[in-house]
């Protein structure tokens, strides 16, 4: 049984033009080709004996979707939202993107990241920046969220002023207004929480900030959101010259893990820049924050998530949407990357986690984090928790970093590619059923109830993850199906991505 490569599926016509020591080299490729196709054509044929369903026949034609690609795209003109905090400026986003994609709650400083959405208005695409309450003379993570707001300001090529209608211009207000002016950005004036026409005069007050006519709107029910978005179109130049152009190919990249345990941290140092606000305090990231970054060359989407507490059902407000955020992270990317707390003990939270990505279908990576920090007694005992705690994903690549001094945060790349490319693997399906006899035939499944069911015939399904359908005369117990993924992994690699194996139970067609 020959091992294949990690890199594309050969044909017969590509072994004609490889390199090989000697003719005989040659002629034993093309004999395992012939034999795997024979192989398939018989096997195939056998299932004519018995009864098979529309989706049978539509899974054994072989019809494999390509993925096109995508149209080549233009960099967006960027419209930021700013304004201090708890004025609507998520619920104001999440208005104009048409469906709740910011985290929302009733209370100031729920956003905290500079978060971007693609967003459009009347044929008109734009990137949408939602960014954290603006103040003035704050320390702590509210002066880092305010810096943050400042960044999107300076990024942007108009941006949308957000001021509370009913409480009227504040002194933080003005403060804002002295920036943009700074700024020369054009501005658009958005008096929010104006849920009817009485609310219109509060809104006139705001002519003495000096932006220009506000635009009366109410976030929360759409009022004037067409109006204030008219007006942002004019606002927007046809070209930008803050948007950056994005690039075709890079693979998504989820940082996830539970609260504190360095996603930020890790994504600001491969950035190379303070991206993402960084806090002591557990649950600082709440929006996934996608950045492109270039690691060795490689570009890669990489998206911070906010940490997946213990018990997602008992969470509230703003945790609880923040946690529905960070699953819908997973289930876009391509890859997680689950960073776990290397100087303290595996903890059920961090478990639960590496599950949620498996259950996902996602190629994973485990990244020890704080490895800087972990002293020598710790480490055997690592070894044997995740001996004890990961026995379930012992397939997946492991890499040591410290996110805070940047130690080992190259060695990502390898074990991205190498789980990337297990996650794209299709096996041939001769080559699957040639595999699976020669397994059957040395490790027979049991006889359960004086039978013992025959596998008549596999297929891969899909890749991404890779999906493999066996054909049966009876059930296939659980244990056993293990046994094949196993003897899967190590005879075709998969090193990082989970694998599905279903079974088809089929009886044979009745003589008539």
């Amino acid at each position: 049984m020959t091992t294949p490569a990690d890199g594309p599926e050969t044909t017969p016509a590509d072994a004609t033009d490889a390199p090989f020591e000697d003719a005989a080299d040659a002629a034993t490729v093309a004999t395992e080709f012939v034999d795997d196709d024979a192989r398939e054509r018989a096997l195939r044929a056998g299932l004519e004996d018995f009864e098979l369903d529309e989706s049978d026949l539509l899974l054994l034609s072989d019809e494999w979707d390509e993925d096109g690609s995508a149209p080549a795209e233009h960099a967006l003109p960027v419209l930021a939202v700013v304004g201090r905090p708890n004025v609507g400026k998520s619920t104001l986003v999440n208005r104009i993107l048409g469906r709740r994609e910011a985290v929302v709650e009733d209370t100031p400083g729920v956003t905290r990241d500079r978060v971007s959405y693609p967003a459009e208005w009347s044929g008109r695409h734009f990137m949408l920046v939602d960014t954290g309450g603006w103040e003035v003379d704050v320390a702590g993570i509210e002066s880092k969220v305010a810096e943050q707001a400042e960044v999107a300001i300076s990024l942007a090529d108009a941006v949308v002023f957000v001021v509370d209608a009913q409480v009227g211009a504040t002194a933080s207000d003005e403060r804002v207004v002295e920036l943009l002016r700074r700024s020369g950005k054009p501005v658009v004036l958005c008096a929010n929480k104006v849920d009817g026409p009485t609310g219109e005069a509060d809104a006139a007050y705001l002519w003495a900030l000096g932006l220009g006519e506000p635009q009366p709107v109410s976030a929360l029910h759409g009022r004037g959101t067409g109006d204030l978005l008219d007006a942002v179109l004019d606002a927007l130049p046809e070209h930008s010259a803050h948007g950056t152009l994005r690039p075709e190919g890079p693979r998504r990249v989820a940082l996830v893990g539970r609260p504190n345990v360095g996603k930020s941290s890790l994504l600001n140092k491969i950035a190379g820049s303070e991206r993402v606000v960084v806090d002591e305090v557990a649950g600082t990231t709440r929006d996934p924050v996608d950045e492109l970054v270039e690691i060795k060359g490689i570009p890669y989407w990489f998206v911070d998530t906010a940490g997946i507490r213990r018990r997602v059902h008992q969470t509230s407000g703003a945790d609880f949407y923040a946690s529905l955020r960070t699953q819908a992270a997973i289930e876009k990317a391509e890859v997680s990357v689950v960073l776990v707390d290397a100087s303290v003990p595996l903890t059920e939270q961090d478990t639960r986690v590496i599950s949620q990505v498996v259950d996902a279908g996602r190629a994973l990576v485990i990244a020890y984090n704080k490895w800087d920090l972990m002293d020598e007694d710790r480490r055997p005992y690592l070894e044997r928790e995740i001996e004890r705690d990961l026995v379930q994903v012992t397939w997946a690549p492991r890499v040591n970093v410290s996110a805070r001094t940047g130690w080992h945060t190259d060695k990502l790349v390898r074990a991205l590619e190498t789980s990337l490319d297990s996650w794209d693997t299709r096996i041939p399906t001769g080559r699957l059923n040639g595999f699976l006899g020669e397994l059957v035939a040395a490790h027979p499944h049991p006889v359960r109830g004086g039978k013992q069911p025959r596998i008549l015939f596999a297929t891969q399904a899909s890749t991404r993850p890779p999906r493999f359908v066996l054909f049966a005369t009876g059930f296939i117990e659980a244990g056993y199906r293990r046994f094949i993924e196993r003897r899967l992994r190590e005879t075709f690699g998969f090193e990082g991505s989970p694998i599905s194996i279903s079974v088809r139970v089929r009886e044979k067609r009745r003589r008539r």
